[in-house]
């Protein structure tokens, strides 16, 4: 998934202010003073989402946004110094994602930058591809090519590991024993004594954690099981 944000915006003490936070979250921040701008950089950058003002001199928010949507699907979360509701409309008919009007939280705007990328990746990858394709939020299990990724960087899975991940995010919201697990992946009776489902969902868990700078994609719930939530 993209990092990229494209920033537009005619007031510099708000494109510098978004840069702040948006970089210490992670993100890489391209910023654009006008429309024009904004149009050109994205001709030419491979843009993850944009943060576009909609009141500015020249070529507006509004114009910007509907020349984007005629090429791509972007997520695009409009700002406003009105309140009006007219412009929330206007800005939701040409194809913003999300709205906000000025003056913001720049914590709550982070905040709406992740979930649209979030809801945007998991859309754009929410089909199964020939059954064999699962998504977990930015996590992508591929069972043909035996590989798991997060955010497109591989995750490196022994088959024990990849087996046990694949059972649960097939199987999103149950919650599998320790026993049941055994029985699927290993095929074998289970013993009470043993502990080999444990050991590597802990492993499991570890590497998927320091990958995904520490999500916790696999829940347990005590005294039952282990499941990934829906």
């Amino acid at each position: 998934m993209d990092k990229k944000i494209l920033v537009v915006d005619d007031e510099k003490e708000i494109r510098e202010l978004l840069e702040i936070y948006l970089t210490n979250d992670g993100y890489q921040v391209i910023k654009a003073a006008d429309g024009e701008e904004a149009l050109a950089i994205l001709e030419k950058e491979d843009i993850g989402l944009m943060v576009l003002d909609i009141m500015m001199p020249g070529i507006d928010g509004l114009a910007v946004c509907r020349a984007a949507r005629e090429k791509s699907n972007l997520p695009i979360l409009m700002l406003s110094a009105k309140s009006e509701n007219i412009d929330k409309v206007q800005g939701i008919l040409t194809g913003a994602d999300d709205y906000m009007t000025k003056p913001f939280d720049a914590l709550e705007l982070t905040v709406r930058v992740k979930a649209l990328l979030r809801r945007t990746y998991y859309f754009n990858h929410r089909q199964l591809v020939d059954n064999n394709l699962l998504t977990v939020d930015y996590l992508t299990i591929d069972k043909l090519n035996h590989k798991v990724s997060y955010e497109d960087k591989e995750i490196t899975l022994t088959a024990r590991e990849f087996e046990i991940l694949y059972l649960l995010a097939s199987n999103r919201g149950r919650v599998f024993s320790s026993e049941e697990i055994f029985e699927r992946v290993w095929k074998e009776k289970y013993f009470q004594s043993n502990n080999t489902v444990m050991v590597h969902m802990s492993r499991l868990r570890d590497k998927l954690e320091k990958s995904s700078g520490g999500d916790k994609i696999i829940h347990t719930v005590w005294g039952v099981g282990y499941k990934i939530e829906k």
